[in-house]
């Protein structure tokens, strides 16, 4: 039998914004750090499952289009603004 906890939003259960930009900070396992943004990066921590959707592989594609896989900020990075990420990763729950 499940206990759900209520008043928890969804979005802050599987997706939680790291309070620091350091590449040192942990992540979870199942997880994943990404970068997001059009000019300042924020970085995100994401589960793994994510990088089945197809709405993320296209946010992928066009990660590796703009950026290639040796991008500066050491992370996978995807160029989307803040928003527009949140608003996908609320859905794919």
């Amino acid at each position: 039998m499940a206990i759900r906890l209520p008043g928890i939003p969804h979005i802050k259960r599987t997706l939680r914004r790291s309070l620091s930009n350091s590449e040192t900070a942990s992540v979870p396992k199942g997880h994943i750090a990404v970068y997001v943004g059009e000019n300042q990066m924020k970085r995100f921590v994401v589960p793994i499952s994510y990088l089945n959707h197809p709405s993320f592989q296209a946010l992928l594609s066009r990660a590796e289009e703009e950026f290639g896989f040796d991008h500066p900020m050491g992370g996978l990075t995807i160029p989307c603004n803040e928003d527009t990420f949140t608003d996908l990763t609320g859905l794919l729950n």
